[in-house]
């Protein structure tokens, strides 16, 4: 059994808890998964009870908590520095950053009118607005960031990193409220991240959790 339990929330709509736990997936990095369900009468007192910001996810390593999805995701990259979560080239993993930094917080209409709902697709709901000019500027990052510095790789800085986990939830968005007008990079970037092992098992795992109720 790992050291490290990440607990998170309903995989069809906790995309927050998607993040970090994409990324130990598909890095490879050994974990054991706890659930809390959320909405449900007794999830407020379950996670005051557990978690330190009482929300998911959190990371439990020993007797150190740690909350918020960068943050976990950065305490992993250190944890495991051969995993090279971030882009080794130092402007690269700048950029790299900075679009973390960026989704994690900005894309503030793109959240709230397109919530994660990862099982479903083909809603096609298309906006004006504040989640139309979110959508763009998204567009414009995947699209500089595979030809300023993917190298021809399928992600984003051309090997996996956190960028790519932070945007992971983006992809699953697209997907159900699509489909959209992107450039040919980032469509290509959409299917190179629905295509990964670690996808599959989430997308298993949010069909079970709906159909057990």
């Amino acid at each position: 059994m790992s050291d490290l339990i990440l607990t998170i929330g309903d995989k069809n709509v906790s995309s927050w808890s998607f993040r970090p736990w994409f990324l130990m997936v598909h890095a490879g990095i050994p974990f054991t998964e706890q659930n809390i369900k959320l909405d449900q009468p007794q999830t407020r007192e379950v996670l005051n009870g557990k978690s330190p910001s009482g929300l998911v996810p959190f990371l439990t390593h020993g007797e150190t908590q740690i909350w918020d999805s960068l943050a976990i995701m950065e305490y992993v990259a250190d944890l495991y520095l051969d995993k090279n979560l971030w882009p080794e080239d130092r402007a690269a993993r700048g950029v790299a950053r900075s679009i973390s930094a960026e989704m994690h917080s900005g894309f503030r209409a793109l959240r709230e009118v397109w919530p994660m709902q990862f099982v479903r697709s083909g809603l096609k709901h298309l906006s004006t607005g504040g989640v139309a000019a979110n959508i763009e500027r998204i567009d414009v990052l995947w699209t500089r960031c595979r030809r300023d510095f993917g190298g021809g790789g399928g992600f984003l800085f051309g090997d996996f990193s956190i960028a790519d986990a932070m945007y992971a939830p983006v992809v699953s968005r697209f997907m159900t409220y699509g489909p959209l007008d992107l450039s040919d990079d980032s469509a290509a970037y959409m299917k190179t991240i629905s295509a990964t092992s670690a996808w599959a098992k989430w997308e298993e795992g949010a069909k079970t959790e709906l159909s057990s109720g």
